[in-house]
């Protein structure tokens, strides 16, 4: 390092992230699910892969947090689950947006959302906006929240 030059994780003024896991492999594991179910004619199989695809689809789906700055760009941070956000500041505005995808104000809402940045930060977006779920992020939870729902209906109708 004695020539002057910054060290390789700080140049560019971008650190290098751990690799993840590829998507391929999970739905490798929902294909194999799905042909089990096929193979065997089980829809209990079928009910069972499906949960676990909502379980993916909200917990552990890597994804970016999306959450927008005060100045109106959107973050950036890895987050897994479309659930989640990348922070607590992120996720209280991450949690706001699900309840109103529900329909209803967050009861739980704990005053105003602090904007973080430097002082003097010019707020460009409000909070109501900043938290606001992207159209593939709102699909996919609406998607997901159906599949649980429709396995937990096929559970209860599986013990009569």
């Amino acid at each position: 390092m004695g020539n002057g030059k910054p060290p390789a994780a700080r140049r560019g003024g971008s650190r290098r992230r751990p690799r993840r896991e590829s998507a391929l492999l999970w739905w490798a594991l929902f294909a194999a699910i799905a042909g089990i179910a096929w193979w065997q004619h089980s829809w209990r199989v079928a009910l069972l892969g499906l949960l676990a695809w909502c379980l993916y689809e909200f917990a552990l789906v890597p994804t970016l947090c999306r959450v927008l700055t005060p100045k109106g760009a959107a973050c950036t941070e890895r987050t897994r689950g479309r659930l989640f956000a990348c922070g607590p500041a992120h996720q209280r505005l991450r949690n706001d947006a699900l309840w109103r995808l529900a329909g209803i104000r967050n009861p739980f809402q704990q005053g105003p959302v602090h904007d973080e940045g430097e002082p003097g930060t010019v707020v460009v977006v409000s909070s109501d906006v900043r938290g606001r779920l992207v159209p593939q992020d709102r699909a996919l939870i609406i998607l997901a929240s159906a599949g649980t729902l429709t396995a937990l209906v096929g559970m209860v109708y599986g013990f009569r």
